[in-house]
């Protein structure tokens, strides 16, 4: 009866309890445990089952249960009735929908042992009334948004061996009485507010395993002795706190040790041994004082004691002050090493060629030292490097040809250095690369097309300060995603290529001091993202455009010192003189009061012509009437004409048609090979045309499936009058019979070489290894995509005749090109209403009774609710929130009442960095510069990319909100994540400024 008041009282989405009635004895029930002598309930296990709602008081009256395991489900309350459960040892609740403060009623369960009320909502101080639960041996208040103290009580529980309190608001000191626990294993309370000093008692419970204080404000200095007192440790960590005083000696005895993390205190000296750590896996001391600074000094000779670290991984060093050379003894690290930073430090002499050695690294940091000498060509044969930042250093000679073996690179950082010769072609086989800075070298040569090619570079290209010559390669208008562009202070020479127009996403120019000349190209009037413009110091002519005039985020226009001649405007970035800069340009003249130039006057001819020109007005204007009047009588004929004709024959008439025939040959006999995926309606096939000289992707409809007919008149409805660079490109249809005598129809899309959106978040074994390891997409990337996507679904509700709701945005339709640009495809499902945010649909040809994909379908469509374009807001909220969590929304862990919109929601602000898909968070952070919350000297170039990943969340929430009116207009979410890439640009912008002033 108690089982079956339990069952009552909660919602149960998945039926599993079903087994729970009279049919079967309840000890065979699900997640029942009854004893052998009595066939009394013992044990109660019902876990991730996505079970909601309260705790039923019945549960009070299983008065044998020993065990009750509730946790990932969605309970909200704990009756006190529990208090009844006399023998209950364990009470699993971890990650629940608890909210408010303890229960106090667990009290009275005195025979407890396990107690985990771990990731719920708890409020409030640890109850003084727990202290009767003396036989507690593991207690996990992790996760919650506790405050108080730890109480001393805790002391008592002399059988503890497991006390976690990880991310609460918990502080004050960490009580004396700790010290008396000697079976503890597991000290885990990072992320919290403590202060003064760790007990010393603590320093000698020598059963530790698990040390972590981190992100707290403990001060102090630790125990000479600490680590042949604590001789079973694994993982020590006191990461950012105020800890002073050198790293004692004895850490050479802690031969279990694993994980050593002492970054972001106020250590000096030198770093001892590590001679005997042989399990190391993760050591970080950066952001410290450690090393005395000195040229000569042997600062780091402790790396050689780490050749033993035959499991190490993380290395980070950077920021200290270590002096002297890297030994060579570098190159004997372990081959397993994947992070490797000893930047901001003062280092001298050349990078040690056996680094090359180090096969397996995937981030080199050695920015901001004093290294010099040629870069190691070895270097190059570090093929799965994925970042490498030298700048700020003394280095010298040519950039290795064998860069261009880093295949895997995506951010190749060489700025401030003295490197001389010309930048290498082959670093053109860097497809992965997305940042190049170069600036302030000694480079000069021409600018290879190859390398100013790259389609794949998208935050920035930096190649300033040098003596770079000849004409800017006309391939530059591959950086079609790119934000900036620095070719400033060369001597590059020519008119400027048109092509740069295409690059449609820069934001910041910067091409003045060198010897550019000709007009403007008109093709800049695309370019109406910039916001910084500096084509200074140059030999450009002609008028200045007016067309800058209309870039409304266009903060600074540097003109100035050309031989632009003419009228300046007086709109726009114009009507400031402090934004718009034209001094030294003596040919101009109008603009502005404060620009002090000289009224524009007509010279004699100009005269003469204007006068010609008012006689000759009124006899033009009557004859453009005439002819205006002549042409609209033969359109209104022609305009009859064909509304005679029938609309299927100018529909099908669009597109020239294509075989069955040859699309079975073009796709090899739609042979598995060639399928690319399938869907709800039919299957994709990568196709050849032309003997291979265009790809194409033909999706064959299953007209067995019932509504494929429809989707496939949906689909050419939809894309037949549309065109954006957003929206996946329909090349023609096929509609007849195959050789059996079925039905057959295709439609031909434009092949999509990067396949989708879903591939590149969730890579699967069905990719080739090769290509497996190189599916990923880092932050500007999925920023990027976003944007694109928005500016899609903005284009549909806004921009179209007919407002066109797409109705199933999910990653798999969202295509990715050569350039890794976003492409909405699959409107099988689309409908069309008269205006934006209507709820109705007009048109019935364009929908089938499917409203979308589960997970991405809004929750009013599941009500019966007709679609409109909040519910595609939804499923692009969802998709973003998707896109930097990388957890679909149908993940198992997804429970109850939580969903990917309330994981994302509860963890803003403060826990970004748990819920962001951490190949993010590690990739802001290749070079460990700001790990673990730490705070650098330069407010953290972390914390604004977490600030910015909190942006781009809100985003998602407020696109997902349960209530259709109540989300974010599209139109917005275009706007605000423009501003959102804006400001990482500018990050990232300010970071290498300040890394060039040596900060």
């Amino acid at each position: 009866m108690a089982l079956l008041e339990f069952k009552a009282k909660i919602h149960d989405p998945l039926n599993v309890l079903s087994s729970w009635n009279d049919t079967v004895h309840f000890c065979k029930w699900r997640g029942v445990t009854c004893g052998r002598r009595h066939q009394r309930i013992t044990g109660l296990r019902l876990v991730s089952l996505q079970l909601e709602g309260s705790i039923s008081p019945f549960i009070g009256n299983l008065s044998f249960l020993r065990s009750l395991e509730l946790f990932n489900n969605s309970f909200n309350l704990i009756p006190p009735q529990i208090g009844r459960l006399r023998r209950l040892q364990r009470l699993n609740l971890f990650k629940n929908s608890l909210g408010g403060r303890i229960p106090i009623n667990i009290s009275s369960c005195s025979n407890l042992e396990f107690l985990n009320l771990g990731d719920n909502h708890l409020v409030g101080e640890i109850p003084v009334a727990l202290s009767s639960l003396s036989k507690l041996q593991f207690f996990s208040v992790e996760f919650n948004n506790l405050t108080g103290s730890i109480p001393p009580f805790l002391g008592n529980f002399s059988s503890l061996e497991i006390l976690s309190a990880i991310l609460n608001n918990l502080g004050g000191m960490i009580p004396n009485a700790l010290g008396q626990l000697r079976n503890l294993r597991y000290l885990v309370v990072d992320r919290n507010q403590f202060s003064g000093t760790i007990p010393s008692a603590i320093f000698n419970l020598s059963s530790i395993t698990r040390f972590d204080v981190g992100s707290n404000q403990i001060q102090g200095s630790l125990p000479l002795d600490l680590f042949k007192t604590l001789p079973n440790l694994k993982e020590f960590s006191i990461q950012t706190n105020k800890f002073v005083g050198s790293i004692p000696p004895s850490i050479s005895n802690a031969s279990n040790l694993k994980h050593l993390d002492l970054a972001a205190n106020q250590f000096v000296g030198k770093v001892p041994s590590f001679e005997k750590l042989q399990r190391l896996e993760w050591l970080s001391v950066f952001n410290n004082h450690l090393g005395s600074g000195g040229a000569d000094d042997d600062d780091m000779s402790f790396l050689c004691s780490l050749t033993n670290s035959t499991r190490l991984d993380s290395l980070f060093i950077h920021q200290n002050s270590f002096g002297g050379i890297i030994p060579e003894c570098i190159g004997n690290l372990s081959s397993t090493l994947t992070r490797l930073a000893v930047r901001s430090n003062t280092i001298v002499g050349r990078i040690p060629s056996g680094i090359a050695n180090l096969v397996n690294l995937e981030s080199l940091s050695m920015r901001n030292n004093q290294l010099s000498g040629d870069i190691p060509a070895d270097i190059g044969n570090l093929s799965r490097l994925l970042e490498m930042d030298l700048s700020s250093n003394n280095l010298s000679g040519n950039i290795p040809l064998s860069f261009g073996s880093l295949s895997r690179i995506y951010k190749l950082y060489l700025n401030e250095n003295s490197l001389s010769g010309s930048i290498p072609s082959t670093l053109g086989n860097c497809k992965y690369l997305f940042a190049l800075t170069l600036a302030n070298n000694n480079l000069s040569g021409t600018l290879p097309p190859e390398v100013i090619g790259l389609s794949s570079i998208s935050f920035g290209i930096d190649l300033s300060g040098n003596h770079f010559s000849g004409p800017l390669p006309m391939e530059v208008g591959n950086l079609k995603n790119n934000g900036l562009l620095d070719i400033s202070n060369n001597r590059l020479s020519g008119e400027v290529p048109a092509t740069l127009g295409s690059c449609t996403k820069l934001e910041f120019l910067y091409m003045g001091d060198n010897f550019f000349q000709g007009k403007i190209p008109y093709s800049f009037a695309s370019l109406r993202g910039l916001e910084d413009i500096d084509l200074s110091r140059n030999n450009f002519s002609g008028k200045i455009p007016d067309f800058f005039a209309d870039f409304k985020l266009l903060l600074l226009l540097n003109l100035s010192y050309n031989n632009f001649e003419g009228l300046v405007p007086t709109n726009g970035i114009f009507n400031d003189s402090r934004a718009a800069i034209i001094i030294g340009n003596i040919h101009l003249c109008g603009g502005i009061p404060e620009m002090q130039l000289p009224t524009c006057k007509l010279n004699e001819p100009e005269k003469r012509k204007s006068n010609f020109n008012a006689k000759l007005k009124a006899p033009i204007i009557c004859g453009v009437l005439g002819v205006v009047f002549v042409f609209s009588l033969l359109f209104v004929w022609w305009l009859r004409k064909k509304r005679k004709q029938p609309t299927s024959s100018s529909s099908r008439n669009l597109l020239p048609n294509m075989s069955y025939q040859s699309l079975l040959k073009a796709t090899d006999g739609f042979s598995n090979t060639n399928l690319l995926g399938t869907g709800s309606f039919g299957s994709v096939y990568k196709g050849n045309l032309d003997e291979g000289r265009m790809t194409i992707a033909v999706k064959v409809l299953n007209l067995q499936r019932r509504g494929a007919s429809k989707s496939f008149l949906s689909e050419c409805e939809a894309l037949r009058n549309i065109r954006h660079r957003n929206l996946v490109k329909v090349l023609t249809v096929c509609s007849g019979i195959d050789y059996q005598g079925n039905g057959f129809k295709a439609l031909v899309y434009e092949f999509m070489v990067n396949g989708s959106l879903d591939d590149w978040l969730h890579p699967t074994m069905r990719h080739d290894l090769e290509h497996q390891e190189h599916r990923y997409l880092n932050l500007f990337q999925r920023l990027n995509i976003a944007i694109d996507v928005a500016n899609a679904l903005e284009y549909i509700h806004y921009h179209c005749q007919t407002t066109i709701i797409h109705c199933d945005l999910k990653p798999s339709n969202v295509l990715l090109d050569n350039e890794m640009i976003g492409h909405v495809g699959d409107f099988g499902l689309a409908k069309f209403c008269l205006e934006p945010n209507q709820n109705s649909s007009t048109n019935q040809s364009s929908s089938i009774g499917i409203r979308g994909t589960i997970g991405y379908a809004a929750p009013e469509y599941g009500m019966g609710n007709d679609v409109s374009t909040y519910g595609d807001v939804y499923s692009y909220g969802i998709l973003l929130l998707e896109m930097f969590t990388s957890k679909r929304p149908t993940d198992h862990m997804f429970q109850g009442t939580l969903n990917l919109h309330s994981f994302v929601k509860t963890a803003l602000p403060q826990r970004v960095v748990e819920i962001a898909d951490p190949t993010i968070v590690q990739e802001r952070e290749g070079d460990q510069s700001t790990m673990s919350n730490v705070a650098s000297s330069s407010h953290t170039r972390r914390n604004k990319i977490l600030e910015l990943l909190t942006s781009i969340f809100e985003i998602g929430v407020a696109c997902s909100v349960e209530q259709p009116e109540e989300r974010m207009r599209i139109k917005d979410v275009v706007t605000e994540l423009n501003l959102v890439r804006k400001k990482l640009l500018e990050a990232e912008t300010h970071e290498s400024n300040r890394t060039a002033n040596g900060t």
